[in-house]
């Protein structure tokens, strides 16, 4: 049996590795010229280690450095909106771990055989029989998988005329700072803005800025340096330290629910199938437990009965797990002076353990 993937990021390595160990032939096709991933860092949370064990390769994000879960939210005076039990966190859903995306993208497509790989392969039009027309010809597999992100030509090949990625009203930008203390990893919310920063194993932060803003937006460091400049420490000193090259910037979209994540012999993953806002960090998490599922489900009962569980199994778990992310970053976004006040005098007092069940769902996954 033939697996073609279209889209060599996290989502689409992982699947070529899963259905590699199970002795399948793979290739994947990438648009860009080699396989890398431009990014900042990225946090595995339990879910997302629990897949790649299932990989066997959970144990090499956890020797490159553990990870405390979020500690929580503040104002941005750095009073605690909502303040985490890290421990219990641990205790009850497993370890947390921190890499830097391309690391990780090192990671899966060293367990995929080289011939395997085609860069440089735009893929044009995708066909339910398995037919790929992309810029080196006309390939067929008898699986193909869309794992080519948020504006899928995969996606859009099997439904046309169902509506495209819709802009969540903020932009995303991602940088990563020079080695300095910080107090885990903590988020912190203000009135239509918001910024994250996560330690990183070799001492380095992981930082994310979100603001309200139109589409299509660029705004530069020295702007957000202004913008942020009376917010709590660290987030000064993490914006000062940053150089320019170091900021890439994102609109931020997310996918409207498919009724489907098959059709024929092809399935979509990851951002194709499911792209959400990135509140809860679940984006590469869910397209991993994507990539096991999907593998596990055709290797054992074949392309077309396989495809139906797969699509059974994912698409009720990450349309919830999309909605609560889009549920969870919405007070952030608050504008008025009245509301964001209310917001930051409900918050303190709400149970502290609200946080940790709300993702119960999300932790628990298991291969």
């Amino acid at each position: 049996m033939k697996v073609i993937i279209v889209g060599g990021g996290i989502g689409g390595l992982a699947t070529a590795v899963a259905f590699h160990q199970r002795g399948l032939e793979v290739e994947v096709l990438e648009r860009a010229a080699a396989f890398t991933e431009v990014g900042a860092g990225l946090t595995i949370q339990p879910n997302g280690l629990r897949a790649l064990d299932a990989l066997g390769l959970g144990d090499h994000l956890r020797a490159g450095g553990p990870a405390d879960p979020p500690a929580g939210i503040r104002n941005r005076r750095g009073r605690w909106l909502v303040r985490n039990d890290v421990d219990e966190l641990k205790r009850r859903f497993g370890p947390w771990a921190t890499v830097y995306r391309a690391a990780l993208v090192d990671l899966l497509r060293a367990a995929v055989p080289p011939e395997a790989l085609r860069p440089g392969v735009d893929v044009r039009q995708v066909h339910p029989d398995g037919t790929v027309h992309h810029s080196d010809g006309v390939s067929t597999a008898d699986l193909v998988v869309g794992a080519d992100g948020v504006h899928s030509v995969t996606r859009r090949s099997l439904w046309p005329a169902l509506p495209g990625p819709r802009y969540v009203g903020y932009t995303t930008w991602r940088l990563v700072a020079p080695p300095q203390p910080v107090e885990g990893s903590v988020e912190t919310w203000g009135k239509g803005e918001r910024f994250g920063h996560v330690p990183m194993p070799d001492g380095r932060v992981y930082c994310y800025l979100m603001a309200n803003a139109p589409a299509g937006s660029r705004i530069g460091l020295d702007e957000l340096r202004e913008r942020y400049a009376r917010w709590h420490r660290p987030v000064p000193a993490l914006l000062r330290s940053t150089p320019p090259e170091a900021v890439l910037q994102h609109d931020t979209y997310e996918l409207p629910a498919l009724p489907s994540y098959v059709s024929g012999n092809v399935a979509v993953l990851g951002d194709a199938a499911h792209a959400m806002t990135p509140n809860l960090g679940q984006g590469a998490c869910q397209a991993l437990e994507d990539a096991v599922t999907l593998a596990h489900a055709v290797s054992t009962l074949g392309v077309r009965p396989g495809l139906a569980a797969y699509d059974r199994a994912r698409r009720p778990r990450t349309q919830l797990i999309a909605r609560r992310s889009r549920q969870a970053g919405a007070a952030a976004h608050w504008t008025s002076t009245p509301v964001t006040a209310l917001r930051d005098t409900v918050l303190p007092l709400l149970p502290g353990a609200l946080f940790s069940r709300s993702l119960t769902p999300a932790y628990t996954w298991t291969p």
